[in-house]
């Protein structure tokens, strides 16, 4: 269970920062949110990377793990969602526009959530 846990840790840390930092990115977040009509979008384009980056650390730290997991099921449920109806590749840089990367996810996290963090994990 430490590696699905750390391995959710990189993944949203890297996602966080990527969105944040990588202007072609966090492009393509924005028009993600923008073409699902998503609520609050200029909120999300901030706050989401946050929570992304926060929950990888809570990951890679082995604190709140199960936590962690229920926030990233909730973001990949979303994210389903976004890619369900959203019909643009281009705004899907990284990944496929089918949802095979969040439904992955969403699998991983679940294992966290009933296995628990793994060793070295505080909580």
């Amino acid at each position: 269970m430490k590696i699905v846990r750390v391995l959710l840790g990189v993944v949203f840390v890297g996602s966080g920062l990527m969105k944040l930092l990588v202007p072609v990115l966090g492009d393509a977040f924005s028009a993600q949110l923008e073409q699902a009509g998503l609520p609050l979008r200029s909120l999300s384009e901030v706050a989401v990377p946050i929570v992304e980056i926060g929950v990888g650390v809570a990951m890679l730290v082995g604190v709140f793990t199960r936590i962690a997991s229920l926030v990233t099921i909730a973001i990949m449920v979303v994210a389903i969602y976004v890619h369900v109806v959203v019909d643009d590749p281009a705004v899907f840089p990284l990944q496929p526009s089918q949802p095979i990367i969040p439904l992955i996810v969403i699998v991983l996290a679940g294992l966290v959530l009933w296995r628990g963090g793994g060793a070295w994990r505080r909580g």
